[in-house]
């Protein structure tokens, strides 16, 4: 069975694209634009991975995995951002996520990290 991939960006371009990246390497997709889609989809679909931008609006992506996290500490975030902002990505990491990808990202390198990570947790 596919791995599910909870993609969770305000930039509509990205989630597309993202979305079409994932879906062509053959994973199952799901996209949130904001926090609390973020968190229902995480709560009703369990992803294999989250896949979160840190900036959003109204609740951003600390707050958003620190959500998960309470709703299911085994949830696995790979956190982006744009901003070079060392203390959030710190305090992302504190919380959970397994990694931090600075945007703009190149899609090759994320593609393989994507599948580093959920071939590392499937061979587990």
């Amino acid at each position: 069975m596919a791995a599910t991939i909870l993609i969770v960006d305000d930039q509509y371009g990205i989630r597309i694209l993202l979305n079409e990246v994932l879906k062509k390497e053959g994973y199952q997709t799901l996209q949130a634009a904001n926090g609390p889609e973020a968190i229902q989809l995480a709560k009703e679909n369990v992803p294999d991975l989250v896949l979160l931008d840190m900036k959003i609006p109204g609740m951003d992506g600390i707050e958003i995995l620190k959500r998960m996290k309470a709703e299911n500490p085994n949830i696995r975030a790979i956190i982006m951002t744009a901003y070079g902002e060392l203390d959030m990505i710190q305090e992302a990491k504190n919380i959970g996520a397994i990694m931090h990808v600075p945007k703009p990202f190149d899609i090759d390198d994320i593609r393989q990290t994507i599948r580093e990570h959920l071939t590392h947790e499937s061979n587990k």
